[in-house]
């Protein structure tokens, strides 16, 4: 059962005490971290004049994409089936648990034919309604962002419910602040959905 608002305050307690501060995590090194200090103030970054982007992996030789030529760690496969595949990121984060929706295939979301899309809307909604149905989430956010990589791949975060400030788009931020959770409660909880999404088809692999 993932944590409860009380079991997760009780780890940031542990780590910095109740007035303390949990570090600032490498995102904000990234160079599209929008903010920084001046002055004492936090305050936008100044806006670089517009430039070429960078090709994303799997868009150029020199930055292959990694599933479609290593495949998809065995060891951080959730669920699969012939076209989809539900995978983890390796290890407990701060919010209750993070996954990834990939095309087996390599593709991007305008390629999806009539289909795919239908088949994506349906593992969504299930998966959603899956982790929400767990004690102690509080909503899940489904994100998809195409800057890192060509391959399809859906964000799913289950945040904790109760903890106020964790709210909206910024609870992204504060997976990467807050101190991981229990491996074995994170364990449980991937089997779990991974067992109630394959009653719609598909397998569990964890």
């Amino acid at each position: 059962m993932p944590e409860s608002a009380e079991e997760v305050y009780a780890r940031v307690v542990a780590a910095v005490g109740e007035d303390g501060r949990l570090p600032m995590p490498d995102l904000g090194e990234w160079d599209v971290f929008p903010w920084e200090a001046v002055d004492g103030v936090v305050v936008p970054r100044v806006l670089p004049a517009p430039r070429d982007e960078p090709p994303r992996w799997g868009e150029s030789e020199d930055k292959p994409c990694g599933p479609c030529a290593k495949g998809f760690p065995a060891d951080r496969v959730v669920w699969e089936d012939e076209h989809w595949v539900l995978t983890h990121h390796g290890g407990p984060s701060g919010m209750p648990f993070v996954l990834n929706l990939n095309t087996r295939e390599h593709l991007d979301m305008p390629d999806l034919d009539d289909e795919l899309a239908s088949q994506l809307g349906r593992i969504s909604t299930r998966l959603v309604r899956i982790m929400e149905n767990l004690p102690n989430i509080g909503r899940v956010h489904v994100d998809r962002w195409g800057d890192g990589s060509e391959h399809f791949h859906l964000w799913f975060f289950a945040r904790t419910d109760r903890l106020a400030n964790i709210l909206g788009s910024y609870a992204v931020e504060w997976d990467e602040i807050l101190p991981p959770g229990p491996e074995d409660v994170w364990r449980s909880d991937l089997h779990t959905v991974a067992t109630k999404l394959a009653n719609w088809g598909g397998h569990a692999r964890i």
